[in-house]
Formats: structure tokens, C-alpha cells, sequence
């Protein structure tokens, strides 16, 4: 715009013509206004500039929000890619669940690395050595013969004389039926001259037949039967009650219910005996499992239990709560004689709250968990495969060197006085733990490095403009993905209670113990839902205990029910007060023989 002249500049120069036009001069080029229009050109100038101002203000506050909204886009396709990708995930694990065989073994959905294909045959291997026919030394014997009513010559028609000797074979049956016993109580008269006294009464009667429940009609071994039906074999107690009556027994729900609480009293002196010799101990497995208890219990909602299984050397202890929090634990731990203990168990919180508050306890945890992590892993995420077995073969070598350490371990000897094979076994051992640990470490260092890298260059990329696409971030060449991470993070949390074993080997590697222990009781929760009532369900656990007890003794469990049952019926339905007969870290070798044998075949079945 050309520049104004002042006012005093407007002397020199001639007036402008009076019909109001301006007057140019031609060697200068100025243009002549007045003070009022050279006020309103300012004013103008400045709300141009102002509006200019504004609409670039606004023009960069749209840049800056195109540029949020493209940023949180990406991440929203981010976080949309991995919520997929987790359900995903989570669809394959359920499917598997479902669907795929109930085994921790590899499945064959999952492509096995060559190191883990097994190449030796299940079952008996061609020329190896056979077992031969099964023995049964403690079979009774009965002997049948058969004649030919007639044996003679087809040509001649001359008779067959009989033959030293006979062709022998052998058949095993079983005979299992109900009867009644007819019990016939011979009574005697006084005959003397003697008064009736009260030790001389004028009759006398033979004493009558034991019973565990004085007035019931049913006997010993009824209650054997329906014992070891429900808590050995995980039948429901309607499926007994049909098998009692297809051997011609008809027996009513209540009755048997009705007799199943009346004798629950003579099971907890066992009970609390074997909590007692368990607390001597010093080698556990824990686990545990919901089960149901259909009863109202003050201050609880619902019916959801839990089974707990304490398993030592010597004692198989079950116990029905409400709650799975570490009180249960803690209280069954609480009496522990021993300073230090070492409870083999999974990652549980509970376990862990458990080791804080009892100094005496020390966990080792399971490997059999940590494999089955990395078998998840392979599972839900198809494209780590290949990593997760890799890891899957890393614990198996484990497994194998142990195993190879302990053919060379005597228990009766320290760590620092075993055999040099031994040692070298410890050694290879150790040196495997050592190498799966710094590899984990080493992973998740450089996955540490990747990680803050690329939260760096994410930081100082330019500004997103224009339409350009935003792509969700590749992953760095060290950055683990976030399965991955958990799993190796979970792994470093848990190395020194994993790694327990090698220091003491008489520690198992895993918590199979335990499962194997609880997987009886949840067959018979899937057949029988659990417990009816309170009283039912602390008589489940202590027949648990004790059956389960009872065969890692390798005793018979229907020959020790039935003469613990026996014992008390002679008492007049209580139980005992000495427990050593029935103990069997207690009772005499002899005995353990005699009752590792089933029942005799006459029996008192009162």
C-alpha cells in the first residue's frame, strides 16, 4: 500500500479540487487522504491481522487434534489387534479343553520338534521277557470233576477203562450274594437251689451277635460294601443301593443314609491319629479342588468347597472347607513338630502366605506347572510354537538328569558324602538348572533393551500429517511378546522354590504326588456332585484319608475296614481306644501281611 502523508507534508502541495477527488502528484506517486480514512485503514489492517491470527491458531489446533486422533486410532487398533488376538487365544485353549484328550502330554495339534517324538512302542516290547500267568496263592480252591458218562469204542463198541491221571485247568470265578443270617440265641434255666441274684439270674441267654448299630438289621459287611462303594470306588450311593439289589437286597435311601451318620463317630479317632503322625513329618504335597456342599452356611454364598490334600510319606490327609484362602493350610500346619519342612505345591497364593507366616515351611514348586505353561503358550499362540517347545525339550533334559542322578542317590547318606557318580550326575544337573536360568535372564534383559528402544523412537518420531496410515509397531528382533514375558517372568519369581530339589533329592521335581492323591475324589465329585450336608462331607474326607492312606500301605482296604468295623461292633459300636492294631506305621509286620491279603471267607458279617 503506498505510503500516507502526514498532515504537515499537505502545506507545500496544492489543495485538491473541490468536486472531492484526490489529487496525485506524478513525481512523487503519494496518494493524499484525510486523518479519518487513514484511521480507518489502521483499524482495518489490524482486523485482518487479527482474523489471521485466529484462523492459523485454529488452523494448527486442527492439525494438533488430526494428529491425536490418528495417534489414538493406532492405538485402539493396537489394543483391538491384541484383544484379538487374546481371544483367540483363549477360543483355541477352551476348545482344547473341550474337545482334546484330558493329558499333559503334547498334543498332536501341536508340531513336535524331532528331540520330543517318542520312537519306542507303548506296551510290551517284542522278545522282551513276560510276565507269565498271574498267580492267586490266596484264592480259596474248589474242585470239580467231570466224567463222561459213557466211554466206549466207536468201532467195537468195547468200553474205555479209566486212565491214570486227569487233564487239569483252572478258572476263576467270584460267588458275591446277599443272605440273612439267622441268629439262634440258646437260653439256660437255673437248676440249683440258689436264689436269683444279679450275678445268678434264673435265665441266662447266649450273648448276642456284635453289631455296629445295635438295632439295625444290617451287618459288618453291608457297611463295608457301601463304604468302599462311595469313597474307594466313586459310586454314587443310588448306584450302590441298585447293585445291593440286583444281589437281592432291597435297601432304602434313608436307611443306608441314616447308618452312614451314625457310624461317621467311629472314624475320627483315625482321623485325628493320622493328622498327628503327619505332623511328624517333614516331607509334604499339596493340593486342592472345589467340591460341593449343599448346605446353608452362615456368612457364605453358594455351595463351592474345597477338598485340601495333604500327602507325606507315611499319611494321605483330606479335609472339606469352605474357603480356599490360607487359613486352611495354616491351621493344618499349625502343629508341625519338625523345624523346617519343605511343601512341594503349585503357585498359589495361599501356599505362598502360608511360607510367610510359618518360618518352618520352605516351597518347592512344581515343574510340572511351568511345562504346562510353556504348552499353553504353544496352544493359544501358534506363531511362538516353536519357541515354547523348545523350552518344553529344556525341561524334559531336566527330568531325564534327575532321574539319572537318582538311580546313583542313598538316602541314607548326606549330599556331601554321595558316590562320584552321583556327583557327576548333580553336576550335569545343576549345570542344566544353571543354563535355563541365564537363558531366561538373558531374555528378558534384551526384551527389557528392545522394549525401551522402541518406546524411545515412538517418542521422537515426527508428526503425524496429511492421510498417512498408521501401522501397529512390529515387534523389535529382541522384544518378547507379552505371553512370552509373562511366562519367563513367572519362571525367574518362582527359580528359587523351583530349583529346591537339587539341594535336597528326596524332593520330587513336581506336585504329581499330590494330583494323582485328589484324583479319586474327583471322579467320585463328577459321579456324586459332592456332599448332601456338612456331617457327609467331613465323613468323605476321613474315609479319604483313611482308604487312601490304606493303599499306600499296600494293605487291602475291604479286610481293614472290615476288621477295624469288627473291633468296633465288639465294643458295642464305639470305636477303640487302642488304635495301634489298626495304624499302619503302628501295627506289627505280621499284621501288615495278614491285612495286605484280602478277607477271609468266613467272617463275622454282623
Amino acid at each position: 500500500m503506498e505510503r500516507a502523508l502526514s498532515s504537515s507534508s499537505f502545506d507545500s502541495l496544492p489543495l485538491p479540487p473541490s468536486d472531492g477527488h484526490l489529487t496525485v502528484v506524478p513525481s512523487l506517486n503519494l496518494v493524499a487522504i484525510t486523518q479519518r480514512e487513514l484511521t480507518q485503514l489502521k483499524l482495518a489492517t489490524n482486523y485482518w491481522k487479527a482474523l489471521h491470527q485466529r484462523s492459523c491458531a485454529r488452523e494448527a489446533i486442527l492439525k494438533k487434534t488430526i494428529e491425536q486422533n490418528k495417534a489414538q486410532a493406532s492405538e485402539r487398533e493396537i489394543l483391538l489387534k491384541n484383544e484379538i488376538e487374546l481371544k483367540e487365544a483363549q477360543i483355541r485353549d477352551l476348545r482344547h479343553r473341550l474337545f482334546a484328550k484330558k493329558s499333559e502330554s503334547i498334543d498332536k495339534t501341536i508340531k513336535q520338534q524331532p528331540s520330543l517324538t517318542f520312537k519306542r512302542p507303548r506296551g510290551q516290547q517284542r522278545g522282551g521277557r513276560g510276565h507269565g500267568r498271574t498267580q492267586r496263592p490266596n484264592l480259596p480252591v474248589f474242585e470239580e470233576y467231570h466224567e463222561l458218562p459213557d466211554a466206549h469204542c466207536a468201532n467195537c463198541g468195547l468200553q474205555y477203562p479209566p486212565f491214570p491221571g486227569a487233564e487239569e485247568s483252572e478258572i476263576v470265578e467270584i460267588d458275591v450274594k446277599a443272605y440273612r443270617r439267622k441268629v439262634f440265641r440258646k437260653r439256660y434255666m437255673k437248676s440249683c437251689s440258689c436264689l436269683p441274684a444279679k450275678d445268678s439270674p434264673l435265665f441266662i441267654v447266649a450273648p448276642p451277635v456284635p453289631k455296629i448299630i445295635p438295632k439295625s438289621p444290617y451287618g459288618i459287611s453291608i457297611w463295608v460294601h457301601i463304604l468302599l462303594a462311595k469313597f474307594l470306588y466313586a459310586q454314587p450311593l443310588h448306584r450302590a443301593l441298585r447293585e445291593l439289589s440286583g444281589l437281592g437286597l432291597s435297601m432304602s435311601s434313608g436307611s443306608m443314609t441314616g447308618g452312614l451318620q451314625k457310624i461317621a463317630a467311629l472314624f475320627i479317632p483315625l482321623q485325628a491319629a493320622l493328622y498327628e503322625h503327619q505332623m511328624s513329618e517333614s516331607r509334604f504335597h499339596n493340593d486342592e479342588s472345589r467340591w460341593e456342599v449343599y448346605a446353608e452356611l452362615d456368612g457364605k454364598v453358594g455351595h463351592r468347597w474345597y477338598l485340601w490334600v495333604t500327602k507325606s510319606a507315611d499319611v494321605i490327609h483330606y479335609q472339606i472347607a469352605p474357603t480356599r484362602s490360607a487359613a486352611v493350610p495354616l491351621a493344618h500346619f499349625s502343629r508341625l513338630e519338625p523345624e523346617k519342612v519343605i511343601v512341594v505345591c503349585d503357585r498359589f497364593s495361599s501356599y505362598k502366605k502360608l511360607a510367610r507366616l510359618n518360618a518352618a515351611i520352605i516351597l518347592a514348586y512344581c515343574w510340572a506347572h511351568v511345562r504346562r505353561d510353556f504348552l499353553d503358550l504353544a496352544l493359544k499362540f501358534p506363531a511362538l510354537e516353536k519357541w515354547a517347545l523348545a523350552w518344553v525339550d529344556e525341561i524334559a533334559t531336566s527330568y531325564h538328569l534327575n532321574h539319572q542322578r537318582l538311580t546313583h542317590w542313598d538316602e541314607n547318606l548326606p549330599l556331601a558324602q554321595q558316590s562320584v557318580l552321583f556327583d557327576q550326575a548333580q553336576k550335569l544337573l545343576t549345570d542344566q538348572m544353571q543354563l535355563m536360568n541365564n537363558r531366561s535372564i538373558k531374555l528378558l534383559l534384551a526384551d527389557k533393551s528392545a522394549t525401551n528402544s522402541s518406546e524411545t523412537n515412538v517418542r521422537q518420531s515426527p508428526a503425524i500429517t496429511g492421510t498417512d496410515e498408521v501401522d501397529a509397531p512390529a515387534l523389535q528382533p529382541d522384544q518378547l511378546h507379552e505371553a512370552q514375558r509373562n511366562v519367563l517372568i513367572s519362571l525367574q519369581n518362582h527359580w528359587q522354590g523351583l530349583i529346591i530339589f537339587l539341594t535336597h533329592p528326596e524332593v520330587a521335581m513336581d506336585n504329581n504326588s499330590a494330583e494323582r492323591a485328589i484324583r479319586n475324589p474327583v471322579i467320585g465329585r463328577k459321579n456324586y456332585y459332592g456332599s448332601g450336608s456338612i456331617w457327609s462331607a467331613e465323613l468323605a474326607a476321613m474315609m479319604f484319608s483313611l482308604l487312601q492312606t490304606i493303599e499306600l500301605w499296600k494293605l487291602n482296604p475291604r479286610h481293614w475296614l472290615q476288621a477295624y468295623l469288627t473291633a468296633c461292633a465288639e465294643l458295642g459300636g464305639t470305636a477303640p481306644a487302642d488304635l495301634t492294631p489298626f495304624l499302619p506305621w503302628s501295627m506289627s509286620g505280621d499284621r501288615r501281611q495278614q491285612l495286605a491279603k484280602p478277607p477271609p471267607g468266613s467272617q463275622n458279617t454282623s
